[in-house]
């Protein structure tokens, strides 16, 4: 009889303080529209997991190019502060992999969304970088 390894892990503290600083800085890139500092905190091809207007599943991948450029747009070209207050529950499948389920609230130009999405998480020589992003609504971009 074949056994699979063990794959419950349990993180460290160390693990949850590296992840909330990853998101901490990713956070303070996005508020100030850095999209090359946001890219730089990803690992390309970048997947993504979405959903389109007829209600059907999408997946692509991007480049750094295709990102900076969707999120460029996405994101506008300044003026209004943008601010995030987010709620993150993160699944640790080891010490390099992690799922983090978010819920946040986006405010910019005085208006205030709602964002609840996943993302896949690696951690590569020491430091965390986001591989998948998982969010309803963005199908029709891909």
């Amino acid at each position: 009889m074949t056994f699979l390894p063990d794959t419950g892990y349990a993180p460290t503290p160390e693990d949850r303080a590296s992840l909330d600083a990853w998101f901490a800085e990713y956070d303070a890139r996005s508020a100030r529209r850095d999209v090359e500092g946001m890219a730089d905190l990803a690992v390309f091809p970048l997947n993504l997991v979405s959903d389109d207007s007829a209600g059907d599943g999408r997946s692509a991948q991007w480049d750094r190019e295709q990102f900076v450029a969707t999120m460029t747009h996405v994101m506008g070209d300044g003026g209004d502060d943008i601010t995030f207050e987010s709620t993150r529950t993160p699944v640790f499948l080891s010490p390099a992999m992690a799922v983090v389920f978010t819920d946040s609230t986006m405010t910019a130009g005085g208006t205030t969304r709602r964002l609840r999405y996943a993302d896949v998480l690696v951690r590569r020589r020491g430091a965390w970088a986001f591989q998948t992003m998982i969010q309803g609504g963005w199908g029709d971009n891909l």
